[in-house]
């Protein structure tokens, strides 16, 4: 399942094991103990960029602030961010894709 956002292009929040696994070693903790309301903005990159590296594995923190700065709005990334999110924890909606 992914949930579009229009950033330099339509990219696709996804939240696999892998994405998972990432935010959880960049915290030291695991998920469950990640506060999601409670991030920095360095942290809140790293969550959001952890969804969209499987489409573009280059992407890194600070390459996701720098589109979001130049192309995003910031509202609707977390907004499309937490959607994605809640859809990876068992949440019902949204645009289903089969994956590559």
């Amino acid at each position: 399942m992914y949930v579009p956002i229009e950033l330099d292009k339509t990219r696709n929040f996804r939240y696999g094991m892998k994405a998972i696994s990432y935010i959880e070693k960049k915290f030291k903790k695991p998920i469950a103990k990640v506060d999601l309301n409670g991030l920095t903005m360095e942290e809140t990159a790293t969550v959001i960029c952890a969804g969209l590296t499987h489409e573009d594995t280059k992407l890194t923190p600070d390459k996701v602030m720098d589109l979001i700065d130049e192309k995003g709005n910031f509202k609707e990334v977390l907004e499309a961010m937490g959607e994605a999110f809640n859809l990876a924890f068992g949440g019902n909606e949204v645009n289903e894709e089969k994956n590559e």
